[in-house]
């Protein structure tokens, strides 16, 4: 039996990913959404980030236990170098290497497609997602205290960045010429 492997999600992962990540809306803060999404709009999500950004999945032995993608980090255009990155395991699978092999293919993708920085929102407290952005070169850039009200309670989120290539090549003429990095795929 192979380990885990990290591969592009599709269309046909939706069922799965939504699966994934229903306890979490339901049951944490980690989350601001207070409703599930469908299989039918994780779909339409995996769609928009394989457009643009990228979306993988961790299977393991022919099953979806994770997921993380990304998409950007806001939308007006000096923004477009730059993308928001979020990760989710199922239960159980934390601190077994399936997340710190999600995020490596996640961040190279996203380098080779020409983005320069990712950033990632963590509801606090959140230890275990701090602990994992951190070992993966996350710096820590400040926190909104108290931004968002979810199970009856404020919560803070942590906000974390990371290098993923260099900067400024994106601009010289006869390189990028101010493409968005999703068109230069």
């Amino acid at each position: 039996m192979a380990g885990p492997v990290v591969r592009d999600a599709t269309e046909q992962d939706a069922a799965a990913c939504a699966a994934v990540y229903a306890p979490y809306v339901t049951d944490t803060a980690i989350t601001f959404e207070y409703e599930p999404p469908t299989a039918a709009d994780m779909a339409v999500r995996i769609a928009a980030a394989q457009r643009a950004h990228a979306w993988l999945v961790l299977e393991d032995d022919g099953r979806v236990v994770g997921y993380a993608y990304a998409g950007p980090h806001k939308e007006r255009a000096a923004y477009r170098w730059s993308c928001e990155v979020s990760i989710y395991l199922e239960s159980g699978r934390r601190r077994r290497g399936g997340g710190r092999a999600l995020y490596e293919a996640l961040l190279s993708r996203l380098a080779e497609r020409g983005f320069r920085t990712a950033v990632a929102g963590m509801t606090l407290p959140n230890e275990a997602s701090v602990g994992l952005h951190r070992a993966l070169g996350f710096e820590p850039v400040g926190i909104y205290r108290r931004i968002g009200w979810k199970h009856g309670a404020w919560h803070d989120v942590a906000w974390a960045q990371r290098a993923l290539g260099p900067g400024g090549a994106h601009t010289e003429k006869g390189s990028w010429d101010g493409a968005p990095p999703s068109q230069l795929r």
